[in-house]
């Protein structure tokens, strides 16, 4: 049998730091929890969390492939739905799929964000 498998943190692709920071820390709330470069020029990696969820962010060529998709379980996806809506961010009104119970976003990189509940 293979080792017990632990967390999964995604790395998504992104090609400006102002815009990642405004959509993943002003918008939807994540916490930077460390940065790294190699140089004060070199792109950027940095590990952002929200909860128990942790994404990694990279501007590296080849670290990944814009345009992914990841599935983040939250409590209530309707009441996260409403509290992004009522933040009127300029560049995101997600919308409610009441069949997977869930509200999906689209980065400014093309990543998709698919938040979700599980019904009870």
């Amino acid at each position: 049998m293979i080792t017990a498998m632990k967390r999964t943190v995604p790395i998504l692709r992104i090609f400006d730091e102002a815009k990642a920071r405004e959509f993943y820390l002003d918008f939807l709330e994540f916490t930077c929890d460390w940065e790294h470069r190699f140089e004060p020029d070199m792109p950027l990696y940095m590990q952002i969390s929200n909860g128990d969820c942790l994404i990694h962010l990279s501007e590296h060529y080849g670290d990944c492939t814009p345009g992914s998709a990841v599935r983040i379980e939250v409590e209530d996806a309707r009441a996260l739905q409403q509290h992004l809506l009522s933040k009127t961010f300029k560049f995101a009104r997600p919308g409610f799929d009441e069949e997977w119970n869930q509200v999906k976003l689209t980065d400014p990189f093309g990543n998709r964000l698919h938040f979700y509940s599980v019904k009870s």
